[in-house]
């Protein structure tokens, strides 16, 4: 059947089947307020997962994304104590996660340094700044003030603002991936780095817009993260990066670059998201996510390399026949 080709309609399958189980033995977890829930909770993986997406495609991969929203996050807290507005502090944070992640695409493009190599060097500064600017101290709720906190949980026709802002970050990037230069050009470099060189498409400078929109979108989630959580401290976040990953790889975005649509991105994440919140219910210690997160990756890349093999077999074997 041809709906079984899309990586997508696969996992909005799986999803269906997921929730049918939950749901057999424990009916509440489905019901539309619980479920708006999930979806909430999983918004920081889908906002993360999108600008991973756009690295991952040009050949790179960002492991500095959650202590990117860490930074963010705890900076935006400081500031809040500082009496700062929530309107200068919001999109100064985006702006932040932009710059650092301008850092790792700078690195990349002007030094030839391996992304996974600049990211995870990145990763470690980024945490040592947490710790630098409040000597491992934390920040609590009754620290924070009541408007900063209650922008994500504001409720807008049935869900929170921290999930419409989810849904229009993926509204906004399928659109931009589909119709601007941009989005073309991820793929280009990704697909064939050569070709687009040739085809006048510059691979760093793509590399380096990818690595800054992953930044600002880590930005715009370190504030939605220690909002909506109302605490901020040096290891928030610590090992999401792998959850990012995760989502990426079981929604189809081929961690060799030039292949994956925004909607697998997200239902890759739903995927988790929906384990996550489903393992206290079930009965399962949730420190069980690292471990479903690492097989996961490892299973859906086995799948991945197995479907590209296929063809090659198949052309083979028909060059074969013919002689």
């Amino acid at each position: 059947m041809t709906i079984l080709k899309s990586r997508e309609a696969i996992l909005a399958l799986a999803i269906l089947a997921l929730l049918a189980v939950i749901a057999s033995r424990f009916p509440a977890f489905v019901t539309p307020g619980n479920l708006a829930r999930v979806l909430t909770d999983t918004s920081p993986l889908i906002l993360l997962a999108l600008g991973q997406m756009t690295v991952i495609l040009t050949k790179c991969i960002d492991l500095s994304v959650a202590a990117n929203l860490a930074l963010c996050g705890m900076v935006a807290a400081l500031m809040d104590g500082m009496g700062v507005p929530l309107a200068v502090i919001l999109p100064a944070v985006i702006v932040m996660g932009a710059a650092l992640g301008a850092v790792n695409g700078l690195l990349v493009w002007k030094l030839g340094i391996p992304s996974i190599v600049v990211t995870l060097g990145t990763m470690t500064i980024y945490r040592g700044t947490i710790f630098l600017l409040t000597n491992g101290a934390w920040i609590n709720a009754h620290q924070l003030s009541d408007p900063f906190k209650a922008l994500p949980r504001m409720v807008v026709l049935g869900l929170p603002i921290m999930a419409w802002i989810a849904v229009a970050a993926v509204a906004l990037l399928g659109l931009a991936v589909a119709r601007l230069p941009l989005g073309r050009a991820l793929y280009a470099v990704g697909g064939n780095p050569h070709a687009a060189g040739y085809a006048g498409i510059s691979v760093g400078r793509t590399q380096f817009a990818a690595f800054v929109l992953a930044g600002a979108l880590a930005g715009l989630t370190g504030y939605l993260w220690i909002a909506r959580y109302a605490v901020a401290y040096v290891d928030i976040a610590r090992g999401f990066e792998l959850d990012v990953v995760a989502a990426c790889v079981i929604g189809g975005i081929a961690i060799a670059g030039g292949a994956g649509t925004v909607g697998g991105a997200v239902m890759g994440a739903l995927f988790l998201g929906i384990i996550k919140n489903a393992l206290p219910v079930v009965g399962i210690s949730p420190f069980w996510q690292m471990a479903i997160s690492g097989s996961a990756i490892l299973i859906a890349i086995a799948v991945n390399t197995l479907g590209r093999r296929d063809p090659g077999r198949i052309i083979l074997k028909q060059a074969e026949a013919r002689t």
